[in-house]
């Protein structure tokens, strides 16, 4: 594997097979998933999707061999998604501090298994199962487990579930969620339009952390599709539209071809963030499934707590229409 700027006529590049898993790629071990023309790569280091391609159409943003992810892309997040004001929330009246992660805002960011390696649990033509534990820590007294299975439906669509199972002997706060990033092969995301059906946007600080909301108006509201190159957002939208349980947010082509990032009822939120600084793209889009917003281990928002021995799975997965208008 070299980088993950290809062409639309190409599959994942392999790298030579004289180096081990773990000498080729900085993040570990890499797992293929083929099925039709599908083919999807899932990292063992945290659980990341770090390709997915229908027909040789690169339909994520992607990174090379010697990279870790930029912008996150890809990666999984729990026991939190997005920030955590200052690291520091409160446990039955106690302060807990976690580790700044974020520098440059004084948040602590994506959790806490964004540079952990997963086990592997199980693994198939068309899926893969990897696991991690959360440990008990400083500013996080829990003990966890994160299981990320990936999985090449029949109509060569990819689905993920994520699970959060308490070993813990009392309940635990937890907020779970993703991090891709769309993209329809060599087309530039600026020309990309994007749909996303939600009523309400999170109004953030400059550190991005929620202080109230308000219906979408503007870059916001995305409910009729808007050109991504004329959008500055980074931002959490909720009141999605649901049909049968699942919401649609979609980028389309000029030429008609589209790809859909689905969520289930479960996440509630979905973050959008229009990137300008991801490497070798102008743009880039994030579209990340959420079950909380940022910092709701301070607001309590939509925040979920983990009874001993229970878990708690979401599902969310990306399609593609590749035929075009």
């Amino acid at each position: 594997m070299t980088s993950g700027a290809t062409s639309e006529t190409s599959d994942f590049p392999t790298a030579s097979d004289s180096l081990t898993a773990q000498q080729r790629y900085a993040t570990g071990r890499q797992y293929e998933l083929r099925r039709g023309d599908a083919l999807a790569v899932v990292t063992e280091l945290a659980a990341g999707l770090r390709w997915y391609s229908r027909g040789g159409v690169q339909l994520t943003e992607s990174y090379g061999d010697s990279d870790i992810p930029p912008g996150a892309t890809g990666i999984t997040l729990a026991p939190w998604a997005n920030r955590i004001e200052d690291g520091v929330w409160h446990l039955n009246g106690t302060k807990q501090q976690l580790d700044i992660t974020e520098v440059s805002k004084n948040n602590a960011s994506h959790g806490l298994l964004r540079n952990a390696s997963y086990s592997l649990v199980a693994e198939s033509e068309f899926a893969v199962t990897l696991e991690a534990t959360i440990f008990p820590q400083h500013g996080y007294p829990f003990l966890l487990r994160h299981r990320v299975e990936y999985s090449l439906a029949g109509d060569l669509g990819l689905e993920v579930r994520q699970t959060l199972v308490n070993d813990s002997e009392a309940e635990a706060p937890f907020v779970l969620g993703a991090h891709p990033y769309l993209r329809i092969g060599e087309i530039p995301s600026e020309d990309l339009t994007l749909r996303v059906d939600a009523a309400t946007r999170l109004v953030a600080d400059e550190r991005l952390i929620p202080r109230s909301s308000e219906p979408v108006s503007g870059d916001s509201d995305l409910r009729q599709g808007r050109r991504v190159g004329d959008l500055e957002l980074d931002a959490a939208l909720t009141d999605l539209a649901f049909d049968g349980g699942i919401a649609h947010h979609t980028l389309t082509a000029p030429d008609g071809r589209s790809v859909s990032l689905w969520q289930d009822e479960a996440c509630a939120f979905v973050h959008v963030f229009v990137s300008r600084i991801y490497p070798g793209r102008p743009t880039a889009v994030a579209v990340e499934p959420m079950t909380g917003p940022a910092n709701a281990f301070n607001s309590g928002d939509s925040l979920r707590w983990l009874a001993p021995g229970d878990s708690f799975t979401i599902t969310w997965g990306i399609r593609a229409d590749l035929e075009g208008a």
